[in-house]
């Protein structure tokens, strides 16, 4: 691999996240403080309602902007799914970089598989501690639901797609075939490590960080949602925000493609950590962006809109895959475009949950606490 050409993709990704901050630091020390410094002008109406009058905009849907999402259950779990992927990822590119697993692929599935099962308490305390917390004060109903459903979200895809294409591998009579052998040791790995520590994950997530006190209540009856611009609508921003993440990163996923369907080594996994953490970075400027654009819509339903548009990053990967299959690589027939699609959707999959799960961090802990917060 040309080196240079990762240094020149990694000064444009950080170009652009220079130009994010700076975006982002315009909305939250200017437009916010002029929104503060309208509003602490302004008498206070109601303690309850921290103050909130008839303005337009964000302001308007504090009681509505903490309210219980639509499928909780699955929007925790790919929470947790999403946060576990980015401490699995961070592990395997550690471990390729202090040792030489670029050598051996196998090495680099076992390596895999470890930090997968080693990461599942990750996944259990991210989505046990954000469900009990829409709950709290109440015990958290249907909690064992989440937790189950935490556990098989990324195996059961997994297991899907090895399902499908061994089928498709024993009809062409392939020596592609994985044998039973190997899905009953993944399987004995899941059973043994991975869901155990999903549910010691789940348990200290409940009783550790479960507790909390949202900035504002949230109203009885909610509100109504008025027209939106085309640029506030949900397509729009779930399409457009998901762009400059993947401007971010497509040149490294040709070198990723190359490795993987070209049978070439991928050995610098040190531009891989860069363009890592460029894309985390970029990822919470634009759903900070996103949200933002969002709620002064006077649209409170963020959570899925904002996960979709972080997780949209993965539709661009796929999309670029495509353009991939078509101009760069030699595959023809069923047999080889089942294999080279069936993987790339399941890497899409695996991107979108790591990427989308940025939206619950920027909006819980830090910019929706923040601006709805008046003692913030």
């Amino acid at each position: 691999f040309e080196h240079q050409i990762h240094w020149f993709s990694i000064f444009n990704s950080f170009m652009m996240v220079i130009f994010l901050c700076g975006l982002v630091s315009l909305i939250l020390m200017r437009t916010l403080k002029n929104d503060y410094a309208k509003y602490r002008s302004e008498e206070v109406l109601d303690g309850m309602d921290h103050g909130f009058g008839d303005d337009s905009g964000w302001k308007q849907v504090h009681g509505d902007v903490f309210r219980i999402p639509n499928h909780l259950t699955l929007y925790t779990a790919c929470y947790g799914t999403g946060m576990q992927l980015i401490f699995l990822v961070f592990g395997v590119i550690m471990l390729a970089i202090l040792g030489s697993l670029y050598v051996d692929p196998g090495a680099m599935v076992s390596a895999a598989l470890a930090c997968y099962a080693l990461t599942s308490i990750v996944a259990g305390y991210s989505s046990g501690s954000l469900y009990n917390q829409y709950f709290y004060p109440k015990p958290a109903p249907n909690w064992i639901r989440c937790m189950l459903l935490t556990a098989i979200l990324l195996p059961m895809a997994c297991f899907i797609v090895s399902i499908g294409l061994n089928i498709i591998s024993w009809y062409f009579n392939t020596i592609s075939v994985v044998p039973m052998k190997a899905f009953v040791w993944i399987f004995g790995i899941w059973l043994l490590f991975a869901a155990p520590l999903t549910v010691l994950g789940t348990v200290l997530g409940r009783h550790w960080n479960g507790a909390t006190k949202f900035p504002c209540r949230v109203n009885a009856l909610p509100r109504q949602i008025p027209e939106h611009q085309w640029y506030t609508h949900p397509v729009a921003i779930v399409l457009l925000t998901g762009w400059l993440p993947f401007g971010s990163i497509f040149i490294e996923m040709y070198f990723i493609f190359t490795s993987f369907w070209n049978y070439k080594f991928y050995y610098v996994y040190g531009f891989m950590l860069l363009v890592f953490i460029i894309l985390a970075i970029v990822s919470v400027c634009v759903t900070i962006v996103a949200v933002y654009f969002l709620l002064n819509a006077e649209d409170y339903r963020w959570p899925w809109i904002s996960f979709l548009a972080s997780a949209s990053t993965s539709g661009y990967v796929f999309l670029y895959s495509v353009y991939y299959f078509l101009v760069k690589t030699n595959m023809t027939g069923f047999l080889q475009t089942a294999y080279y699609f069936s993987y790339m959707a399941l890497f899409c999959f695996a991107l979108g949950l790591m990427c989308g799960k940025y939206n619950v961090l920027i909006m819980f802990f830090k910019f929706g606490r923040h601006i709805f917060d008046l003692n913030a």
